[in-house]
């Protein structure tokens, strides 16, 4: 049996990540392939970024998991971040992967890896035969660093450069034809 392929995005902030994994996203729906997992998407007031939230692919459920303006929680940069409403989101949306499924997960940084669980997942999920397309801050993280040095995982730096071919190279490197999910 051949190895699931493993994909990690890693890039300096505003690279352009988490563009590169909607359109993907997009890409596997055209397919008829339903991802599994969550997306980070940043909040906006006015143009400056006030926090972020989390979506399950497959039901849709959003939480804000980190804000400016929250207190009493940990900090991150300039935002706390509400473990808890993280957990609420990622928790399911990583709870039932199936080998033919592709997992999604944008994104894996100090933020998420605030969540133990989380890390248990993510640990149990690396370890699982599962195909999987994730992003990852690109900065030394005990976690992160160990995640990047797994055997089996393609480490792919998006660009400016190399971001708009990205989602329909990944597909192929998945094996995600135009007529999978529609069997």
């Amino acid at each position: 049996m051949t190895p699931p392929v493993r994909i990690l995005l890693t890039g300096q902030p505003a690279a352009g990540k988490t563009t590169v994994v909607w359109r993907f996203i997009d890409v596997l729906r055209g397919a008829g392939v339903a991802p599994a997992g969550f997306v980070t998407e940043e909040v906006r007031v006015e143009g400056q970024r006030v926090g972020f939230v989390a979506e399950d692919l497959t039901s849709g459920m959003r939480a804000r998991i980190a804000d400016a303006g929250l207190t009493g929680s940990p900090r991150v940069g300039r935002y706390r971040v509400d473990v808890a409403a993280f957990d609420s989101v990622a928790m399911p949306a990583l709870s039932v992967v199936r080998p033919q499924d592709v997992l999604v997960i944008d994104e894996i940084a100090r933020m998420e890896l605030l969540s133990e669980a989380f890390v248990a997942r993510l640990d149990q999920l690396l370890a699982a035969p599962v195909r999987l397309v994730a992003t990852v801050h690109a900065v030394a993280h005990p976690i992160t660093d160990r995640i990047i040095a797994m055997p089996g995982l393609r480490l792919v730096t998006v660009t400016p450069d190399n971001r708009d071919g990205l989602p329909a190279q990944l597909a192929s490197w998945l094996g995600v034809s135009p007529t999978e999910g529609r069997r």
